[in-house]
């Protein structure tokens, strides 16, 4: 789950991380009120769950940023008002753009060196992994591909947790020296602990950045907590902003399927992460394009396959819909009936492409075939991506 940077500033400030002061506003009046308290520069933020927002501008007015710098509440107003309730479009949001429905006004920061810090799981090795670089300000995927030398990895050993000794190598290595170095290996020390506890899957800062007084302050906080473990932290899943997720995707979560849209147009409907991933490689490797990640999960009722159905076909991309079960402890004859059911519900129009094996093959296969609905039969992966890409109108 993904939250809002002024969200994600509130936790830096109860870990005791150092932030800007200011504070939310949802109208320009608010921002207004809120450019009042503060006294010099500001800054207004759009406040979408997408990077890049300071280079990105407004879908109908493209000369207006995300991100401005100014000197006045009354430039602050205008500024706000400029932004709230339009299309905000960055690299991270595609050309649609995402409407912005809160600004973050906060007091400006003599900046002397900007630094990117960053927190993730490294599966490969088991343990949290920070990655810090000199280059903030910059997509650290840029970084990495231009100047990987450049960046910084250092794991933390679950067993024996965050140690001085990792704040003096992350500051140090950041070129970082005296009461500064200091500065930066606390919030380390605090940046693990903002990890550890609120089960995070990503905790960046970008940019950390030195002040000119040799202050180190985080100008910026990206958060996102991994859904598994937010049954632990209402006070967490509370901050889920519904508004700045897909619909589709919101539909699937409210109905515990796991959905991702993608640009393609072959919707995919498959039962187990691992063999969705390979179905989306396979209809990749005959030509078409997945149109999503659609995983049902082992034990997919009827009611979840008409809902993945009505998830899919909201997409109007979509050309055709690939079918993908391999029955486990969801039996073939069940999926099969609940394909039927959820095509029928529907009113599907589009071709259907359906791969079964596994328990209940059979009794599955027959299910289907006297359906009398237009339904496509697969003997395998192979046959199923290649029939599917066909009704979709090719190889690309």
């Amino acid at each position: 789950m993904k939250i809002h940077e002024y969200q994600g500033k509130e936790i830096f400030r109860r870990y005791g991380i150092p932030v800007p002061e200011g504070k939310v506003a949802q109208s320009a009046k608010e921002a207004h009120d809120v450019a009042d308290t503060l006294s010099g520069k500001m800054v207004v933020k759009a406040q979408i769950h997408a990077g890049g927002r300071g280079k990105g501008t407004l879908k109908d007015a493209p000369t207006v940023h995300g991100v401005k710098l100014v000197d006045s509440a009354d430039a602050a107003f205008a500024h706000a008002k400029a932004l709230l309730g339009h299309a905000l479009c960055t690299h991270q949001t595609g050309p649609e753009g995402q409407v912005v429905r809160r600004v973050l006004v906060e007091a400006a920061t003599e900046i002397a060196k900007e630094y990117y810090v960053g927190m993730t799981l490294d599966r490969e090795h088991s343990r949290v992994a920070f990655i810090a670089s000199t280059e903030g300000g910059m997509e650290i995927e840029k970084v990495a591909a231009e100047t990987p030398d450049k960046i910084l990895r250092l794991g933390v050993d679950p067993a024996g947790g965050f140690t001085a000794f990792h704040g003096r190598k992350l500051a140090y290595g950041l070129g970082l020296a005296g009461d500064t170095a200091k500065q930066a290996a606390k919030i380390m020390a605090s940046l693990y602990q903002v990890f550890v506890e609120t089960d995070a899957s990503l905790v960046e800062i970008n940019p950390l950045v030195v002040t000119k007084k040799g202050d180190v302050i985080a100008l910026d906080a990206k958060v996102n907590f991994d859904d598994n473990a937010l049954f632990r932290h209402p006070e967490l899943a509370a901050l889920r902003d519904v508004d700045e997720e897909d619909p589709r995707e919101r539909a699937a979560k409210d109905a515990e399927l796991s959905y991702v849209a993608l640009d393609g147009n072959i919707g995919c409907l498959v039962n187990g992460a691992g063999l969705a991933m390979s179905t989306m490689d396979i209809i990749k490797y005959v030509g078409g394009e997945p149109a999503n990640f659609l995983d049902v999960g082992g034990g997919a009722t009827a009611d979840q396959v008409t809902t993945a159905f009505t998830i899919i076909l909201k997409d109007p991309k979509v050309r055709a819909i690939l079918v993908n079960i391999f029955g486990g402890i969801a039996k073939c004859d069940v999926v099969a009936t609940g394909v039927v059911q959820a095509a029928k519900n529907v009113g599907l129009k589009v071709p259907l492409v359906v791969r079964l094996e596994g328990t209940n093959v059979e009794l599955g296969k027959k299910i289907l075939a006297e359906s009398k609905l237009a339904i496509t039969p697969a003997s395998d992966m192979l046959d199923a991506a290649n029939k599917a890409v066909a009704a979709a109108g090719g190889a690309k």
